[in-house]
């Protein structure tokens, strides 16, 4: 049996833990966990169509009971908004308050990932990238989870012209930063997942 699988596995489940411990850092002055931080740094990589309890949960593998435990705390510590679909009034919708913009600015979670890569060329990190997806994929297909994606490597995405687009699954058009933004309803095309999807 190969091993290599197993020694990827390995070395994401330690990176995935130091991050863990990253986001618990970030979170200690306002007495938050890594799945508060882990909720507010989707929220604010969320489009419009993504930003639901629903998706939070599908998106961070946690079932729909921590997700509202959560959510609450947030809420109640400013850091989120609730408010209603404009369309549909039963829809729930999730968004970064002032504060908890203000929050993931000064504690930036992710800036330890950015400097543990500073010294990766492009290309290596684009392999690892491509490597890492395909296995997502294959992982969340296997399992009928949602993959996520960001619009342009999206079947549904359509581009009107060179700053126009549209989803065409949704029938709305898109702004730029629309388009980089995490969606639920993403699909790749041709099953083949693009390197800046994610």
């Amino acid at each position: 049996m190969d091993k290599n699988p197993l020694v990827l596995l390995e070395l994401v489940e330690r990176l995935g833990n130091l991050m863990r411990a990253e986001a618990r850092r970030a979170g200690s002055d306002e007495q938050l966990a890594p799945v508060h931080v882990e909720a507010l740094v989707y929220l604010a990589n969320a489009n419009r169509y993504s930003n639901t309890p629903q998706a939070l949960s599908e998106y961070l593998g946690l079932t729909k009971g921590t997700i509202s435990q959560s959510l609450l705390l947030l809420d109640r510590r400013g850091l989120i908004e609730r408010y209603q679909d404009d369309i549909d009034r039963r829809v729930v919708r999730l968004r970064l308050s002032a504060t908890g913009e203000q929050f993931l600015y000064d504690t930036q979670p992710q800036l330890a990932w950015i400097h543990a890569t500073r010294e990766i060329s492009p290309n290596r990190i684009r392999n690892a990238v491509s490597a890492l997806r395909e296995t997502l994929t294959t992982f969340q297909s296997d399992r009928d989870g949602s993959p996520f994606g960001k619009c342009p490597g999206c079947r549904h995405f359509e581009r009107l012209s060179a700053r126009a687009y549209r989803c065409g699954l949704m029938g709305d058009r898109l702004s730029g930063p629309d388009t980089r933004k995490i969606c639920w309803l993403y699909a790749a095309k041709g099953g083949v997942v693009d390197d800046d999807d994610l």
